[in-house]
């Protein structure tokens, strides 16, 4: 014989209910007061201990350093700068160096990607093969150990300017980096550039008719002899009624270097080639994946239409991959700039190196320094992804429509 348990009456169900929701509910309240507290605890040392260690080394917190001279000289400047300049100047100089690495970086490492992602995707067993390969060994391999592999055993065992090759002596590599002719601007300079800008916008105008008309109408107009057309003959006709707009500064040896012209130094180029190569291998698994969530039925569809692989890829099957590749190759961006800050290994003068390290080892102001690197490096990460996300709602938008 059971006795099964008897349920209590509803009335006291519910004030019990409530009396231990309450309990639970003051409960919670109070650990959340306490975690607080705890934190603002935290904080507070933090930042007592911090004060008294300045105070101990007598150092005085505040940015009026940033007005101080800064004494010392950048190999790679994009703006004109001089020892007697500022810290403010240092880090303007810095901040502009990792922007130009990581854009360029950013550029061949896409290209890099969508090129070895097709390679892998391709028919053609070598091909595929080697892409695999590429894949392979990049990904597994340290950073770091790739910027030191360009930097010391490529680019470092070229000779030295004396023994430099030359390219129609006018052009010099040597194991001080790449010497070209500096361009210096003459009257017709700005109507060329006004030319080009109007030539570039008058082709993606065309471009992007001829698109409209190909999907609205499966009329096919070829678009490069109008472009070509435009990026040459607008640009000639400005140098034909305004003149040349730019002469060339040839560069001379002098000594044990050379005098005159424009230098890419080897920093610059064993960072922007590691990057982009290492960035590119992960960004290379991400198109492949995003090519082959698009159902084969479409590609299949592409081709029963007349269409070549190159164009079914094209138009049909990476328009619908990039919602899927966009997400993550954002984090590849982000990964590439962050990681650029690898530089102060071989010396490339970016913001963590001229600034984080040179500026902060000569003024000990360390919290100010690290504050403003941490908020630049953070305001670059915030503005990529805005770009990326405004990008993705255009491609989501042109889908849906």
């Amino acid at each position: 014989m059971s006795i099964e348990p008897r349920s209590p009456p509803p009335q006291y169900a519910a004030r019990l209910k409530r009396a231990l929701g309450g309990r639970a509910g003051w409960g919670g309240f109070i650990l959340q007061i306490l975690f607080v507290a705890a934190l603002v605890w935290i904080g507070y040392e933090i930042v007592a201990n911090a004060r008294a260690n300045l105070e101990t080394q007598r150092i005085t917190s505040g940015f009026g350093f940033l007005g101080n001279t800064a004494g010392f000289d950048v190999s790679q400047t994009l703006i004109p700068y001089s020892g007697s300049d500022s810290y403010t100047r240092v880090f303007l100089v810095g901040l502009l160096n990792t922007l130009l690495v990581s854009v360029i970086g950013i550029f061949f490492a896409t290209v890099i990607g969508f090129i070895v992602a097709l390679g892998r995707l391709s028919p053609n067993w070598l091909l595929s093969r080697i892409s695999g390969g590429y894949v392979e060994l990049i990904r597994n391999l340290p950073l770091l150990f790739q910027i030191l592999f360009w930097y010391l055993a490529v680019l470092a065992a070229l000779p030295n300017p004396r023994q430099s090759v030359s390219v129609f002596g006018s052009i010099f590599l040597s194991n001080r980096g790449l010497v070209l002719p500096r361009p210096i601007g003459e009257p017709g300079f700005e109507p060329f550039v006004f030319a080009v800008l109007i030539a570039i916008i008058g082709a993606i105008g065309f471009w992007r008719y001829a698109r409209r008309q190909l999907f609205e109408s499966g009329r096919v107009i070829k678009v490069w002899p109008y472009a070509l057309g435009l990026l040459i003959g607008l640009p000639l006709v400005s140098v034909l009624i305004f003149g040349v707009p730019v002469s060339f500064e040839i560069p001379v040896l002098k000594g044990f270097n050379f005098a005159g012209g424009s230098r890419v130094i080897p920093e610059f180029v064993a960072l922007t080639v590691a990057l982009s190569t290492y960035t590119a291998a992960f960004i290379a698994e991400i198109v492949r994946a995003g090519i082959l969530s698009v159902h084969k039925g479409q590609m299949e569809a592409g081709s029963s239409l007349g269409l070549q692989r190159g164009s079914v890829l094209r138009l049909i099957v990476i328009p619908q991959a990039m919602r899927v590749i966009l997400p993550p190759l954002t984090n590849q961006y982000l990964n590439l700039t962050k990681n650029s800050s690898l530089a102060v290994a071989i010396g490339y003068p970016d913001l963590v190196s001229v600034f984080a390290g040179t500026t902060l080892s000569q003024t000990g102001q360390a919290i100010e320094i690290i504050g403003i690197t941490m908020g630049v490096y953070l305001l670059i990460s915030l503005l990529t992804s805005a770009i990326m996300s405004f990008y993705g709602w255009r491609v989501g938008r042109s889908m849906n429509g």
